[in-house]
């Protein structure tokens, strides 16, 4: 039997030996962090001119397609760390634009690059006045997050110089102004579905207060918050400020690998977001709780569930096999915001709803635990924000993220312009018949 070594010098224990049955031949193949190339699966043929094997992976369920330093999960044991922080601390004792500072530089900020970082973030709150007119072009009732969609993708021609992405110096300053400026364009489009003339930043405020300001403020000469909504509100922004290779993450990273511009990589991410799979699922926990309609109604509704006649949203997750650290966070939080909104009536629902569950065995054995969505839409109604809103809430602290993951990309050596594999089960070798004898 001849054996072929994908790679020289693997050590003992750090292979994988395949056999291809169809040639009697074994490969050994490196095993490096847990995975092996996908290059070195393709030099397992039959024939030398043939094409090797490929991995058949839709969703990428079990296929790596970078290699990041940007967010861990554990999704068995309900870990989630940024650059090697718990999610946890973070959210307690930390603010959004230090999260976003962790993520895009890797480490935390000492007290001089903080007050830089926050300096550069707010002076680039204010956006074109061209911007603007764009804004109020759109229709009354557009979607919110088309006009984000659309907004930030315009920036990328305000700004041609962010077409140079291996200059570090118009890098960062294109990672500056996006921070920047996400707030802004999300409530711009927030207070034109209301018809509301626009506001513009208070330099004064502090980037949730500001978004708030910006969102609610009316006639009043300055808008004050309450502190506890503005806590909340940092505390779901640092909450979605990365989730690892999800769909967005993915999406900017694929249409980044084509060296774009970041505003055009990060309107990808946008895109995928605005899709009711990846962005819309707190939403859709909302319809549920309103369909259950009261507290009582909750058993008759798991019952549905299992027979298959209803589904349960929020529960579940494509990584957490256990609860959603973030959840449990999100949870803590609905406290303080009703404090001052009073209580969503659909949080005695949702409670209940969430204690059943996680005592009967059908979800249990499932894996099927709360995750971040559950709470979320409930803490955003009770802000007055309407649903079309709750994925505009999403993308502005993604965006941090989304930008740590594009600059990972862009300095990646390995990385290559995204271009999967496909299996052809079309037709093949087909004569052309010209239209006048198929139209005869």
């Amino acid at each position: 039997m001849s054996q072929d070594t994908a790679s020289a010098g693997t050590a003992a224990g750090s292979s994988l030996t395949v056999r291809d049955n169809r040639t009697g031949t074994e490969y050994e193949i490196p095993i490096t962090d847990g995975a092996i190339r996908a290059s070195d699966l393709g030099k397992i043929k039959t024939e030398g001119d043939e094409p090797g094997v490929a991995v058949y992976d839709p969703g990428f369920t079990n296929t790596a397609s970078c290699r990041s330093a940007v967010t861990y999960i554990d999704g068995d044991k309900g870990i989630l760390e940024y650059r090697g922080y718990p999610i946890e601390q973070l959210a307690e004792k930390s603010n959004f634009l230090e999260v976003a500072y962790l993520l895009i530089h890797g480490e935390l900020p000492t007290k001089n690059e903080y007050e830089t970082w926050q300096h550069e973030i707010t002076f680039h709150t204010f956006v074109h006045e061209n911007v603007k007119d764009l804004m109020q072009a759109f229709r009354y009732d557009a979607h919110p997050m088309g006009m984000l969609l659309s907004g930030v993708g315009g920036l990328s021609t305000f700004y041609p110089e962010a077409r140079n992405i291996f200059d570090t110096e118009a890098r960062h300053l294109q990672i500056v102004r996006m921070i920047a400026k996400m707030p802004t364009l999300g409530a711009w489009a927030f207070r034109h579905a209301q018809g509301k003339p626009y506001i513009y930043p208070d330099n004064e405020l502090g980037y949730a207060e500001n978004f708030l300001a910006m969102l609610f403020k009316m006639s009043e000469p300055k808008f004050v918050a309450d502190e506890r909504l503005v806590k909340a509100l940092e505390v779901l922004f640092i909450l979605h400020a990365d989730h690892e290779q999800n769909c967005s993450a993915n999406a900017v990273r694929s249409v980044g690998s084509s060296q774009v511009d970041p505003y055009s990589a990060v309107s990808a991410g946008i895109a995928a977001l605005y899709g009711p799979l990846h962005g819309g699922a707190n939403e859709a926990v909302l319809r549920m709780l309103r369909r259950i309609g009261s507290k009582d109604k909750v058993p008759e509704f798991i019952e549905g569930v299992k027979e298959g006649k209803e589904r349960l949203m929020g529960f579940g997750h494509r990584v957490y096999k256990n609860y959603d650290p973030r959840a449990t966070i999100i949870k803590k939080a609905c406290d303080d915001v009703f404090a001052v909104t009073g209580v969503n009536p659909l949080l005695e629902i949702a409670v209940e709803l969430e204690k059943i569950a996680l005592e009967d065995e059908y979800f249990v054995s499932r894996k099927l635990y709360p995750n971040v969505d559950f709470y979320s839409g409930l803490i955003y109604e009770a802000l007055q924000f309407p649903p079309e809103m709750f994925t505009v809430l999403f993308a502005i602290p993604r965006t941090a993220g989304w930008l740590a993951q594009w600059l990972e990309l862009v300095d990646d050596k390995d990385q290559k312009i995204a271009r999967p594999k496909q299996i052809y089960t079309g037709d093949r070798t087909l004569d052309f018949t010209p239209r006048e004898q198929r139209w005869a």
